[in-house]
């Protein structure tokens, strides 16, 4: 929220998959996977292509729900850990 994202929904379930939250900025939705892990260097297997392959599923069917017209849509990723500072992967599916 401190960089102008507005949380949408979380932990949204579909047929296709869950999203942990749909957040908006301006005309951006992004749909976001968020991975916590007990260390930083375990947060660098925390998300795969299978993983994110079922996040973008659920984002495509979520869609119509959350966008409309001249929105943007993309996958994020945002990894978590104690005594680091989140990571925020942009874009993170280009599938």
């Amino acid at each position: 929220m401190l960089k102008g994202w507005k949380i949408l929904d979380s932990r949204v379930r579909t047929p296709a998959g869950e999203v942990d939250l749909v957040v908006r900025r301006g005309n951006l939705i992004a749909f976001v996977e968020v991975k916590t892990r007990a260390t930083a260097a375990d947060l660098d297997h925390a998300i795969d292509e299978y993983r994110l392959a079922r996040v973008a599923a659920a984002a495509e069917y979520l869609m119509p729900r959350y966008a409309g017209p001249g929105d943007d849509i993309r996958v994020d990723v945002i990894l978590i850990a104690p005594r680091t500072l989140p990571r925020h992967i942009e874009n993170a599916w280009m599938g």
